[in-house]
């Protein structure tokens, strides 16, 4: 009879802390960069570091009231007002996501394929979250006839158009977001070639307008602004509050994440914190442009 020794070979070890710090350091780690690559590729210079429930005032074009600039030699020059008007609010707010990966689906699918696959899956929705609550915002934007009627070019050479008018005294990039079977459908007989960021495809137009794709946008209308006019809003994740829970984060402070092990219920638990707002500072320079039906010319 065969001697038996222990451990026995492939058995199933229990996860040690270092291996899920190291899962946690990882996830932050292409979370972050993932993300600054995104708001790079947007265009977006501002992020503005904020505490929990901070509220963030959204305008539309400010009020100018313009003085007589007629005046005498040494007399006083009359004052120039300009009033930013408000038109809406958005808080923004610490968001906690948590799941956990039980023993069994270690036991059948091995420790690093179990924990890995579902984290990604929980990732890839908090990414989706934080564009959506973007969208949100951006459909709100004011409505203005496509140029061109039937045509995606038409419709995002408006938007060029509109919001070098709206934007007249800057320099801007224009964003659009567009369904991706509208780009498909006007890309079918060409060649396009597709860049990725933070879970969107994207490519660049002869205008310079940065076109990105989400099926979070309805087919046949897309919504554009000017990359300067988009800000970033987000809760630093190396505050006191995350260290006290020992989160690691990523080094542009836009998520913590924990791992461990939950004996008696022989589970492990990933844990994750983030407040992140995408907006436009300036809603009267969102637009948004229904593409239409082509109109086939008579004669």
């Amino acid at each position: 009879m065969a001697t038996r020794t222990f451990p026995e070979t492939n058995q199933q070890d229990t996860l040690n802390f270092q291996a899920l710090e190291a899962k946690s350091i990882d996830y932050t780690s292409r979370f972050g960069q993932n993300f600054s690559k995104f708001v790079e590729a947007l265009g977006i210079t501002r992020q503005i570091p904020v505490q929990d429930g901070f509220t963030i005032k959204l305008y539309g074009a400010p009020e100018v009231d313009l003085a007589d600039g007629n005046v005498p030699e040494g007399e006083l020059i009359p004052l120039s007002k300009v009033t930013p008007v408000a038109v809406d609010n958005k808080e923004i707010t610490l968001k906690k996501y948590r799941k956990v990966t039980t023993m069994e689906s270690i036991q059948k699918y091995g420790a690093n394929e179990a924990v890995n696959i579902t984290d990604d899956a929980l990732i890839k929705e908090v990414q989706k979250n934080i564009r959506g609550d973007l969208f949100t915002t951006i459909k709100a934007g004011q409505a203005v006839n496509n140029l061109r009627e039937g045509t995606l070019q038409g419709a995002l050479a408006t938007a060029w158009g509109q919001l070098e008018t709206v934007f007249e005294d800057d320099t801007v990039r224009v964003v659009a977001f567009v369904n991706p079977l509208d780009v498909a459908q006007a890309n079918a007989d060409k060649e396009l070639t597709l860049e990725t960021q933070f879970g969107l495809n994207y490519y660049t137009t002869a205008t310079g307008t940065v076109v990105f794709t989400s099926t979070q946008i309805e087919r046949g209308t897309i919504y554009a602004t000017a990359a300067e006019n988009l800000q970033v809003a987000y809760i630093a994740s190396n505050s006191e509050a995350y260290r006290a829970f020992n989160m690691t984060t990523d080094q542009f402070g836009y998520i913590g994440m924990v791992h461990d092990t939950t004996a008696e219920a022989l589970v492990v638990q990933t844990v994750l914190a983030s407040g992140v707002l995408m907006f436009p500072e300036r809603l009267d320079g969102v637009i948004q442009i229904e593409i239409g039906e082509e109109v086939t010319p008579v004669g």
